[in-house]
């Protein structure tokens, strides 16, 4: 892998200091470090791509930032496998576990092929208007449809393939990935899925109705949801990262992306992270 695409957190000194040094240690070895256009960082022999090329130009790339920036990273490179390697300088970091000290040794480990590289599967988007061309995006996290202003109940109709699964009266609804199963839907009540799971969880947002509850259904089913009722002013939104309006007549559509995030793991076990970030006490000893 000769040519290395960083994704930054936007704003972050931190991740232009990082991408300084980072990028003299990759031209030392005869590596070619890149940075994309919208980033607005110079720094010395590094090239500046378009960000729509990156993943065509990049044989890795190198997230500098939190959770959010590998959002970013899933939607530029994963339909170009390539594999993503995330260095913490945010909070939670669940999809970034390497910390800044240790960026020097876990980009030249993942250079080297020593670093496990995973499959996170990712969600396909459709939204499609009752006039109008439909738009698809994809998603690492979650789609989640909600209210956009007023703080009053959505009706949606909720079917799995052609199966009705209810008409939900909530706040909202979440569908998420297992690697999305830690973000919105675990704070909405939803249940954590490990990585590698072929599955998708349906949560609602403070359901009307106690008995609605969070559902794990197959990765390869897909997802209808149409607005019911009078419901207004509601909001699809993709992984926080794009938004759009949902009028009725309109139907979304969520299934299984053809192409997953390739990721670059860590030492740490999956539930090692989840003891450190969600603060479930430590491992015993001895």
């Amino acid at each position: 892998m000769k040519r290395v695409g960083f994704i930054l957190k936007p704003g972050s000194s931190e991740a232009g200091d990082l991408l300084a040094e980072l990028a003299q240690w990759l031209r030392v070895r005869g590596h070619v470090p890149m940075v994309t256009e919208e980033d607005q960082i110079v720094a010395e022999g590094v090239e500046i791509v378009p960000e729509d090329r990156l993943g065509d130009e990049a044989d890795m790339a190198m997230v500098l930032g939190g959770d959010g920036t590998m959002l970013r990273a899933s939607y530029l490179v994963a339909h170009h496998d390539v594999p993503v390697l995330g260095i913490n300088l945010g909070r939670l970091g669940f999809l970034t576990p390497f910390r800044s000290n240790e960026c020097e040794y876990a980009l030249e480990a993942a250079l080297e092929g020593r670093l496990t590289v995973t499959e996170r599967s990712r969600l396909a988007v459709v939204y499609t208007p009752a006039t109008g061309e439909p738009v698809t995006r994809t998603s690492l996290n979650d789609a989640v449809i909600h209210q956009g202003a007023m703080a009053r109940l959505v009706e949606l109709e909720t079917f799995l393939d052609e199966a009705l699964i209810a008409n939900y009266r909530a706040d909202g609804l979440i569908i998420a990935t297992p690697t999305g199963s830690t973000a919105y839907n675990l704070a909405a009540g939803g249940p954590i899925i490990v990585p590698g799971q072929a599955s998708m969880t349906i949560t609602p947002i403070c359901a009307h109705a106690l008995t609605n509850r969070p559902l794990v259904v197959p990765k390869d089913a897909l997802i209808r949801v149409r607005l019911g009722g009078d419901s207004r002013g509601i909001v699809l939104t993709v992984d926080g990262q794009w938004a759009h309006s949902f009028y009725p007549g309109d139907e979304i559509t969520i299934g299984n992306a053809d192409k997953p995030l390739l990721l670059f793991e860590s030492d740490k076990g999956y539930f090692d992270i989840l003891r450190e970030k969600l603060h479930w006490g430590r491992a015993p000893t001895g």
